[in-house]
């Protein structure tokens, strides 16, 4: 079988994605609500399945799955396989268990409303009204104590006026002691109805907590997953043994867990598997109608390792193993705060959870700790070029402040998907995307307007062939991904950058590398006051 995350679809598969499209287009026209309903969801996005599986006479069969829920039926809907656990039954455990904690949600607002809220305004007022008496106060206190200055310094001054003086500064010391006892005492009552309520609160909202918490570790405990060996395991058992621990919201609800599942239950053995976007991508996700994608990692590469055991998958599913080989960077140059790296694509820049040499390992081992050697930035894996790595701690917080403040010019060269004069794209122009993580999908990003960072990137289309546009960027920020979201998003070029796995196609060559380089970075260096330019050979892709 094919692996679920590297993958080009197979005849078979490409067959069925079009009979699926066909009974999709039969839907629209039917009579039923539900159908329309069903459709008029997926058009507004879905990712859909399709697994081929053969049973044990040989013969094929074709199954087909949406994501998560729709509608009504939630995870049911004619012609498509059912959940692998169906935990949404009205009179079952998790919507009785459901429904007594939304009541908790009900009851915790409406004290909150009636009880707790007023307390702490009137509080709160109080508390000001509080704070502006003995302000006020003060300000009387450092008026009389500037008067009595201002005496003292005249010279004339007889000995009982200064007493005088010294028992009135005592007297307004001591009155302004009083007045906040006075204040604090006046507020007490307040505070104990306050803090009652508040703890009344607490006990409510922590009722809910440990119920939801437990009703959430009943869905991980009955949640159960089949594996190619007939070996049966729980999602929160998956999870258990990843550094997230807690399976993720939906996990197994996705398409390839429950195509394998409906086949192991049948007895069937999986031969080919493939998953498609279908209709409009959701807010800030890079998703094409009809591409296919690999499955998602955050949710479904923990539950796939463990659906896929004792089913022979081609290439493995080890990411180190299909993607390790020999990777040799290149010292351009050095000097005693920094070095220039030529970094090869597929190798890390950092360490990461596999074996692999990452390139901050590769220089420790080449220069040795009493160079403290760090990673002034970074690419990603899949991206070659220039970086730069600094010697010692002075250096490495220069050179990290001249990127910060935007004093380090970079340039990329990339390859992307298409004609840009044909698909009318300016020749240039500036891309302005804010990107956050895509937290169930990692390492993919996302566009996000109204919480992501801001990133934006310059861009200019350098020549055309045979479908590929080469691109000269300039990126003025440094987000994750940055240049391949920007390229790839409808909001951006739309343009994804060849090779890209991630958010672009797959050009039918397994071991094809994303055709990114960063070719050229120039900046001021302070230290010692010189201008630098580093460039390399664009590499043929």
């Amino acid at each position: 079988m094919n692996n679920p995350f590297e993958y080009n679809p197979d005849a078979l598969c490409s067959e069925g994605f079009a009979e699926l499209m066909h009974m999709i287009d039969e839907l629209r026209t039917s009579d039923d609500h539900a159908d329309i309903n069903f459709v008029s969801e997926l058009d507004a996005g879905k990712m859909l399945g399709v697994l081929i599986a053969a049973d044990t006479h040989g013969d094929m069969h074709t199954l087909f799955a949406f994501s998560g829920q729709i509608g009504d039926n939630g995870f049911y809907h004619k012609g498509f396989v059912g959940p692998v656990f169906d935990y949404l039954q009205p009179d079952g455990y998790f919507k009785t268990h459901e429904s007594d904690i939304s009541r908790q949600n009900v009851e915790i607002a409406q004290f909150k409303r009636a009880i707790y809220n007023p307390l702490l305004k009137e509080y709160n007022t109080r508390t000001k009204e509080r704070e502006a008496k003995i302000d006020a106060y003060r300000e009387q206190c450092r008026k009389s104590k500037a008067k009595r200055s201002a005496r003292r310094s005249s010279g004339d001054v007889s000995e009982e006026e200064l007493a005088d003086m010294i028992r009135q500064s005592q007297f307004e010391k001591a009155e302004m002691r009083r007045l906040k006892q006075r204040t604090a005492d006046s507020l007490a009552p307040l505070q104990d109805k306050l803090n009652e309520a508040k703890q009344t609160l607490d006990e409510m909202k922590e009722r809910r907590r440990a119920d939801s918490e437990a009703l959430q570790q009943w869905l991980f405990d009955n949640f159960k997953l089949m594996n190619g060996m007939g070996e049966e395991r729980s999602v929160g058992e998956i999870f258990a043994d990843t550094p997230m621990k807690t399976p993720p919201s939906g996990a197994g609800e996705c398409c390839a867990p429950k195509l394998l599942q409906t086949a192991y239950l049948n007895g069937w053995k999986p031969i080919s598997i493939a998953e498609y976007w279908h209709g409009k991508p959701k807010e800030g996700e890079v998703r094409r109608h009809g591409e296919h994608y690999p499955a998602c990692r955050g949710k479904c590469l923990p539950i796939l390792q463990w659906m896929l055991k004792g089913i022979d998958i081609s290439p493995p599913l080890d990411y180190e193993k299909y993607y390790g080989q020999t990777f040799i960077p290149k010292i351009l140059y050095e000097n005693q705060w920094f070095c220039v790296i030529e970094k090869p694509s597929g190798m890390l820049s950092v360490p990461g959870k596999g074996e692999s040499e990452s390139l901050q390992q590769w220089l420790d081992r080449r220069y040795g700790v009493e160079r403290e050697v760090k990673m002034v930035h970074r690419l990603d894996q899949d991206t070659s070029g220039l970086v730069i790595a600094s010697f010692g701690n002075i250096a490495h917080k220069v050179l990290q402040s001249l990127f910060a403040n935007r004093r380090v010019h970079k340039t990329y060269i990339a390859d992307l998907e298409g004609d840009w004069q044909a698909l009318g794209k300016s020749e240039r122009g500036r891309i302005e995307l804010p990107l956050s993580p895509d937290w169930l999908d990692r390492p993919r990003q996302r566009v996000d307007l109204t919480e992501g960072k801001p990133a934006v990137t310059d861009y200019k289309f350098i020549s055309t062939s045979e479908g590929i546009s080469r691109v000269e960027f300039h990126p003025l920020t440094g987000r994750t991904h940055q240049l391949r979201v920007h390229a790839a998003a409808e909001s951006g070029l739309g343009m994804p950058i060849a090779g890209d796995r991630l958010y672009g196609k797959d050009l039918g060559h397994a071991h094809e590398r994303l055709h990114l380089h960063a070719y050229k970075i120039n900046f001021h260096f302070p230290i010692d006051g010189k201008d630098y330019s580093f460039s390399t050979d664009i590499p043929e892709f």
